[in-house]
């Protein structure tokens, strides 16, 4: 594992974040953990969060970025928080149609790709929850999962930062940021590894390195 500016950096997976979900079983191809109620799941793959605030350039980034670590053989998830109603599918589709119908839960499977739909129809449902939205994945399939959103949560991030919109800084109150990225000089007192927004492919160097 490198050691940055002399903080040692370490990928954090799902199991050390969420200490609930407790060791239940392994085998030499996968490992299973269980929360209170033995419900059992895959343990997770390593979490890297990317925190800024709104126009930030946090999906322009990701855009780039997650084309360079596939280039080199990372299979990447990714969860993004919205706080917008969504509805991807298409009125009239039978998918729709079905969904509306009243399912809880709809997989539309195709040859090219699996779309799995949750409904959520409680109107003061909290916001979704990090933990419960990794959960969903097919860890098997992943070898990183990159977060936007979900700023307030204990995972390892990388700070988005541009001086020219004039929001304050996150990691002095973040011990959970792991470098800082901006588009411009860094800022003073910042001891984190520093990235340049405009080079994506340096920074998925510095996240290989990361998940060494």
């Amino acid at each position: 594992m490198l050691n940055w500016h002399g903080k040692k950096l370490e990928p954090l997976t799902f199991e050390t974040l969420y200490p609930e979900f407790v060791m239940r079983s392994v085998d030499s191809s996968i490992k299973l953990c269980a929360d209170r109620n033995n419900t059992t799941m895959a343990i997770m793959t390593p979490i890297l969060g990317f925190a800024g605030y709104s126009g930030s350039g946090k999906t322009t980034l990701l855009e780039q970025l997650i084309p360079c670590l596939k280039q080199r053989g990372i299979r990447i998830g990714l969860v993004k928080h919205s706080h917008h109603s969504i509805d991807p599918d298409k009125p009239g589709k039978d998918s729709y149609r079905l969904r509306h119908a009243g399912c809880a839960q709809t997989l539309l499977a195709t040859k090219e790709r699996h779309m799995l739909y949750f409904e959520y129809p409680e109107p003061e449902r909290d916001e979704p929850e990090l933990q419960q939205c990794l959960a969903q994945l097919d860890h098997s399939q992943l070898d990183l999962i990159l977060v936007e959103g979900f700023r307030e949560e204990p995972i390892p991030k990388i700070e988005i930062h541009r001086p020219s919109y004039g929001k304050p800084l996150l990691h002095p109150n973040d011990s959970h940021i792991i470098a800082f990225a901006t588009d411009e000089g860094e800022p003073k007192d910042c001891d984190l590894p520093q990235l340049n927004l405009n080079q994506p492919e340096a920074i998925a160097a510095f996240i290989i390195d990361w998940m060494k």
